[in-house]
Order: C-alpha cells, then structure tokens, then sequence
C-alpha cells in the first residue's frame, strides 16, 4: 500500500476543521503498505453518527462503490446532509476499498469530489457489485485500523490481506522500521455489529502513551471501538506469525488488519517534552505529567 494521510474514521473521524487533506503519497518510492495518518479531529463524531449511519444508509453496500452507487438518489441524499464530513469519510472509505491509481467522482452539481483509491480491499465492491460480507469486514477493519484519536500525524503499518485473500504488499524495509505490534482490528460498520480491537504486544505501561491510543492503552480509549482484550486469545496468525488473518467475537469470525509502529511513536512521561498525548498535573502519568507539561499553575 501507498503512504497515505488518514483522518481517523469517520470512523473516519470527522475532523472540526473540515479542510482539505493531502493525497496519499509514497515518499519512499517502494510498494508497501505504511500509513501516514493526520487526524484532524479526535472527538469520534463519525463513528457516533454520520459515519456509522452513513455505511448503513447511504445505498453504497447495494449499489457498488463505482458510478451507479455514486450517483444513485440514496447516496445524494445522505452526503448532501454533511457535506464536508461526507467528503471526508468518502476519501478513507475509497482509499480502504479501492486501488491504488483509481479514483471516485462525485458532483452534486455545485462542486465536484474525487477520491483516490489505496489498498484495494474490496475489488469487487469498487467495480460496482454490492458489497459480500468479506468485504463489509476487511473495509470496516481499515477503517478501524485508521483511528488516531490526537490530531496528529502517526505513521503506521498495516498487515494483511484484501477481501479476495490476497496480501497487502509490504516490504523488508518497512518491517524493519515498524517493530513495534500494536493491535488487531476487525468488526462490520454495514450491518451494525461495531469494530473491535485488541492489543498485539501488552498494554503500555502506565507513564507511556501513544497519539493512537486505541489499540495499547485498552479500556475505553477510544468509544466507540470496543477494546476486546489481547488479540493473542481471539485471533488466529498467518503461517510466518507475522499478522493475524482473523478473529472472533460474540461468536462471529472475521478477518482482520494489524498494525505496527515505530518505537519513536510511543512517549514517556518524564522525558521533558509535552507531547500531544499528555496534558498537564501534578503526577507522572500522561495524563497529569507535571514533568513534561508543567503543573497547570
């Protein structure tokens, strides 16, 4: 997969500043799949509302994500009640499901829309058929996987494999940069069933913390995503170990995403710099890190 730049979700979520987003690049000219996420807002409006209704309602499931569903009725009407968070889960949405060097149009007559396609998780939903359960799922599980609950641009990897069973392409390089096992996610947005995610390596320690919380710091880190424990006792790996292929919950089996990090994206409170993640207090955890962001006096 391309480099690309990724608002959370809406599941994408949504941002409050609604402004335009860069496309996806690939600064590194290799094939692989590293993320660059830049979440504009972190208050999961989307996944509350429009974006978890949206994948519902909005006639793309039935209609195909190509020409047909993009200019049926069903979907006008939906994006026409938000438009700028619309445009916004559209751009993570097509760049889940379809391939790299694609795009999407759609114009409601005033301004027109184009998004770019990435992964290509759902070949056969991106050629306009409705959309099977397999990839309701891999495409729910991107766009889990895309959640960054700070604002802030997070690099990340993602291993797995499209609706077909194909692998997404990664690279020795990539694996190299990106050590660090984060999370599984998988679940269905389509029909309702929510996203889950589990944590690959254990929880953060707790003077640690990360701008994408979701996946390592458990609990409720991140609602509406449902933390489900640790993917080691749900989850089934891939024959080298290095991903999972899917994982059950509430007696359903889905497949799934992982993903990794970089070291350098996990910080520490104490380390004397403020990052995002921290807030100030009086004590030596990231939410109340005196060391780092002062004593809020």
């Amino acid at each position: 997969m391309k480099a690309t730049e990724a608002l959370g979700v809406m599941l994408l979520v949504l941002a409050g500043g609604c402004g335009p987003v860069e496309e996806p690049v690939n600064p590194s000219g290799e094939p692989g799949h590293t993320v660059v996420q830049a979440l504009e807002d972190g208050n999961g409006l989307a996944f509350n509302g429009l974006a978890f209704n949206g994948l519902a309602f909005n006639g793309l499931a039935f209609n195909g994500l190509a020409f047909n569903g993009l200019s049926s009725a069903s979907f006008s009407s939906w994006f026409q009640q938000h438009p700028a968070e619309s445009n916004l889960f559209m751009k993570y949405l097509v760049h889940c499901s379809v391939p790299a060097g694609q795009t999407r149009t759609y114009s409601d007559g005033t301004a027109s829309y184009v998004w770019s396609g990435g992964l290509g998780l759902a070949p056969g939903w991106s050629n306009g058929s409705p959309a099977t359960l397999k990839e309701q799922q891999v495409v729910s599980a991107c766009l889990g996987a895309l959640v960054n609950k700070y604002g802030r641009t997070v690099q990340i990897s993602i291993l797995g494999s499209n609706a077909l069973g194909q692998s997404i392409p990664t690279t020795p390089s990539e694996l190299g940069s990106f050590t660090l096992r984060e999370g599984c996610f998988f679940g269905n947005l389509f029909n309702g069933e929510g996203l889950f995610v589990g944590n690959d390596q254990g929880l953060l320690p707790p003077a640690q913390s990360s701008l994408r919380a979701c996946a390592l710091s458990g609990g409720n880190a991140c609602p509406p995503l449902t933390h489900v424990g640790s993917c080691h006792g749900r989850c089934r790996h891939d024959i080298t170990g290095s991903y999972f292929t899917q994982c059950t919950f509430n007696g359903v089996t889905y497949p799934s995403l992982t993903t990794r990090l970089r070291p350098q994206d996990i910080f520490t409170c104490g380390d004397g710099i403020c990052q995002p993640s921290e807030s100030c207090g009086t004590g030596t955890r990231p939410d109340s890190c005196r060391r780092d962001c002062g004593s809020c006096g």
